[in-house]
C-alpha cells in the first residue's frame, strides 16, 4: 500500500475482472521467477519500519503530520493513516557484526531527527503501540492523512462492510464500541522488522516465524490500555484484527477469515501457498495504474515489481507478511513481522528484534521442518495467549509440553536465540546487551504493558483517569529520550502530566464516565439509595433507547422532602424518577473546552453537566471537578 495513485471504485465488473487478470499474470510471473533460480539466495538481510505518534505540548494527539513531513525533509519518513502517526523506514542491512547497535544508531538519529522537526512546530513524538492520551474523538475522518490511498481503503472496506464497525474486547474492562470508518486503526503503532530469506527454505522459515511469534509477543508486550480502559496485555493485536475487518455479523455458520489473520495452517512448498491463499479469499480492495506486463518482461529477461500484486498484500495483514522486492535490481523474498509494537524504547525495540532474529536462526538450523515440532493450532493458540497476557501466558510447547511463558523464555529461547546470533557471527558485545534487556524485562516481570498497569495503579484514586493518561505519556517521552529499557524505568507519577493546564482543556478530559443512571420509570426510592450509597449529587435519567431525558439532582430531593415528600402536582407515592427528574437538562460536548463549560454552569446556576452525544449520555461532570484546579490557583495567588 505504498503506492499513493490508488482508488476503490472499480468501474464497473470489466474494470475488476482486469486487475484480477494482472493480479493472476503476477502470481504466474512469481513462479517463473522462483522455478528459474531469480530470486536473491543466500543472503541475510534485515531491516525496520519505526511507527510513532505526534502529540502537542499537553500529551494530546498532534494532527501535523504533513507539516512535520516538510520540517523533517527526508525520504526516510512517510505518512500513516491518521494524521498524528508517522512512520520511519530504515536502510537494510546484512544480519552480522555490529547489525544490531547500527540498527539502534539509525533509530535514534531518526527519532532524533523527527523530534526536531516536530519542536519546530511546539509538538513532540513519543514511541506508543497505543498512544494512551487518543480517545475516539481524535478518531474523526477529518484527521485521516489527505492522501488518495487512505481514503480509498476506508471506502472499500466501509463498502464490504456495509455498517459501522465493531469493537468489543474484553480484558481487565471491556470495550464495546462502534465507529464509522476505519480511523481506529490509527490508534495502532508498530516496529516492523523484516528477514529476507531465499525462495528454497522460504517455507521452514516462515512457519518458524510464526512459532516463536508468541513467546516474542509475550515479552514484548506495550499496549495494555485503550480510551482509557484496560484491555488485553497487547491490546494492538485485538484493536487491529477488529479495525480492518471487512466482515459483517451473519446468522448461519460460515467460516470467513479476517484480513488480519495469524493463518490458519503451515505453509507446506511455497510462499506462492501464502499468497494463493489471500488471492482465493479476499476480494481486491483498489486498484492502480498498472502498466506492467509480467510474462512480456520476463521473456525479454527484464525482472517485473509484480505491481498488482505488491498492491493487493498491501491490503491483507497477515502478522507474518511475506514480501517481494528488490535490492540492487535483484529480486528477494521477505518475512516481515508485524507483531511487535511500537516502543517502550528504543533499546528495547532492538532487544526485540535480536530475540526475534536469534530465535529464527537457530531453529532454522536446529529443525529443518518444524511441523514436526508443534501442532499449527498450538503456535496460533500461543500467539492469541501472548497478545492477552504477555508474560502471564502458559504455551504448549514442543513435544506437548506446557511451559509458563516467563521459564520458557528465560531458561530456553535467550539461551536458543544466543545461538542463533553467534551462528551469524554477531559481535558478542551486542548479543549481551540486547538479549540481556529481554533477560533482564522477563525476569522483573517489567514489560511495557506492565510498567503501565503499574503506573495506572500507583496513580489510582489520586487523579483523575484523564490525568493518569497525561502522566503516563509524559514519563514515556522522557524516559524514552535517555533510551533507557523498560526494565529500568521507574513509574509514572502523577506529577509528571505537568499539573492543571494540561488536564483540563477539554471536558473529555476530566469528565467522569463510570456512570450511575436510572431510568425514568424506576423509583424515586432507588435514586436516593444511589445518591447515599455511591456518595454522588446527581443521577441522571435514560429512556430504552439510552437517551439522556432528565437529571435529578440531591437539591430536587431536599425540596421534595420540604413539600411532605410529594411531587409538584400533588402525587403521592410511590413516585418515579419522571416525576421529580429536571427534563431537557444544560448539556454539553466532549469536545467542548473547560472554560465553556465553567460559563454555562455559571450563567444558568448549574453545577452539573451531562455530557452528550447524539442525546446519549457518555459523561458527567460537576463542580467538584474544578475543586481541585481552584485549590491549585488559590495556591499559585498566594505565593504571589
Amino acid at each position: 500500500m505504498g503506492e499513493q495513485k490508488v482508488k476503490s471504485n472499480f468501474e464497473g465488473g470489466a474494470e475488476r475482472r482486469v486487475f484480477m487478470r494482472r493480479l493472476l499474470d503476477d502470481l504466474r510471473a512469481l513462479e517463473h521467477i522462483i522455478a528459474d533460480g531469480m530470486i536473491e539466495s543466500g543472503v541475510r538481510r534485515i531491516g525496520a519500519e519505526q511507527e510513532f505518534f505526534l502529540i502537542d505540548k499537553s500529551w494530546r494527539p498532534a494532527c501535523a503530520a504533513l507539516k512535520v513531513l516538510d520540517s523533517i525533509d527526508d525520504d526516510h519518513f512517510t505518512t500513516e493513516l491518521g494524521q498524528f502517526n508517522l512512520e520511519m523506514n530504515l536502510d537494510p542491512a546484512e544480519l552480522s557484526g555490529d547489525c544490531l547497535s547500527q540498527l539502534e544508531r539509525a533509530l535514534l538519529q531518526g527519532i532524533d531527527k523527527a523530534r526536531r522537526g516536530a519542536e519546530a512546530h511546539g509538538l513532540d513524538v513519543v514511541l506508543a503501540g497505543i498512544l494512551p492520551t487518543l480517545r475516539k474523538s481524535d478518531l474523526a475522518l477529518e484527521n485521516m492523512t489527505p492522501m488518495p490511498r487512505y481514503f480509498a481503503l476506508n471506502n472499500a472496506m466501509s463498502a464490504l462492510r456495509g455498517g459501522a464497525y465493531e469493537f468489543h474486547i474484553k480484558g481487565l474492562d471491556e470495550l464495546l464500541i462502534k465507529h464509522d470508518s476505519v480511523m481506529v486503526e490509527a490508534c495502532n503503532a508498530s516496529f516492523q522488522v523484516h528477514f529476507q530469506v531465499g525462495a528454497e527454505e522460504f517455507a521452514n522459515l516462515y512457519n518458524i516465524s510464526q512459532v516463536v511469534a508468541g513467546p516474542t509477543l509475550a515479552a514484548a508486550v506495550n499496549s495494555p490500555v485503550l480510551f482509557g480502559r484496560q484491555l488485553w496485555r497487547e491490546t494492538r493485536i485485538a484493536l487491529f484484527q477488529q479495525a480492518v475487518d471487512t466482515r459483517s455479523s451473519m446468522d448461519f455458520i460460515r467460516e470467513r477469515s479476517p484480513r488480519v489473520t495469524f493463518g490458519n495452517d503451515w505453509i507446506h512448498e511455497s510462499v506462492l501457498e501464502l499468497f494463493q491463499e489471500d488471492i482465493s479469499r479476499f476480494r481486491a480492495l483498489v486498484t492502480s495504474k498498472l502498466d506492467e506486463r509480467p510474462l512480456e518482461m520476463l521473456s525479454r529477461g527484464e525482472v517485473p515489481t509484480l505491481q498488482a500484486l505488491r498492491l493487493h498484500n498491501g491490503t491483507v495483514y497477515r502478522w507474518n507478511r511475506a514480501c517481494y522486492g528488490f535490492t540492487d535490481g535483484k529480486p528477494h523474498l521477505r518475512i516481515e513481522n508485524r507483531v511487535l509494537p511500537s516502543g517502550p524504547s528504543i533499546v528495547d525495540e532492538v532487544a526485540n528484534a535480536a530475540f526475534w532474529f536469534g530465535l529464527i536462526s537457530a531453529m532454522s538450523h536446529r529443525y529443518p521442518d518444524i511441523r514436526r515440532m508443534i501442532p499449527f493450532q498450538d503456535a496460533k493458540m500461543n500467539f492469541s495467549a501472548a497478545a492477552r497476557l504477555g508474560l502471564g501466558a502458559q504455551f504448549s510447547w514442543f513435544d506437548g509440553t506446557t511451559r509458563p511463558a516467563a521459564n520458557l523464555i528465560v531458561d530456553t529461547l535467550i539461551p536458543l536465540a544466543q545461538e542463533g546470533l553467534e551462528k551469524r557471527g554477531i559481535d558478542s558485545s551486542d548479543i549481551d546487551r540486547y538479549l540481556g534487556v529481554i533477560e533482564q524485562r522477563v525476569s522483573k516481570n517489567r514489560t511495557g504493558s506492565q510498567w503501565i498497569m503499574q503506573s495506572l495503579s500507583g496513580m489510582r484514586g489520586r487523579v483523575a483517569l484523564g490525568e493518569q493518561l497525561n502522566a503516563l505519556t509524559a514519563a514515556m517521552v522522557a524516559r524514552q529520550k535517555v533510551n533507557r529499557p523498560v526494565g529500568d524505568w521507574e513509574p509514572a507519577h502523577a506529577d509528571e502530566a505537568g499539573g492543571w493546564k494540561h488536564n483540563f482543556l477539554k471536558v473529555e478530559q476530566y469528565m467522569t464516565t463510570d456512570l450511575y443512571t436510572v431510568h425514568e420509570d424506576e423509583s424515586l426510592d432507588l435514586v436516593a439509595c444511589l445518591m447515599e450509597w455511591k456518595r454522588i449529587r446527581h443521577v441522571p435519567v435514560e429512556n430504552h433507547e439510552h437517551e439522556l431525558v432528565g437529571l435529578i439532582s440531591y437539591r430536587s430531593l431536599l425540596k421534595l422532602m420540604a413539600r411532605g415528600g410529594m411531587a409538584p402536582g400533588g402525587k403521592k407515592q410511590q413516585l418515579s424518577a419522571a416525576d421529580v427528574m429536571t427534563r431537557d437538562p444544560f448539556t454539553i460536548a466532549q469536545s467542548s473546552t473547560t472554560l465553556e463549560a465553567i460559563e454555562l454552569m455559571r450563567r444558568n446556576g448549574i453545577s452539573c453537566l451531562p455530557v452528550v452525544k447524539d442525546q446519549r449520555l457518555v459523561g458527567i461532570i460537576t463542580e467538584r471537578d474544578f475543586m481541585n484546579v481552584a485549590a491549585e490557583l488559590m495556591a499559585e495567588q498566594l505565593k504571589d
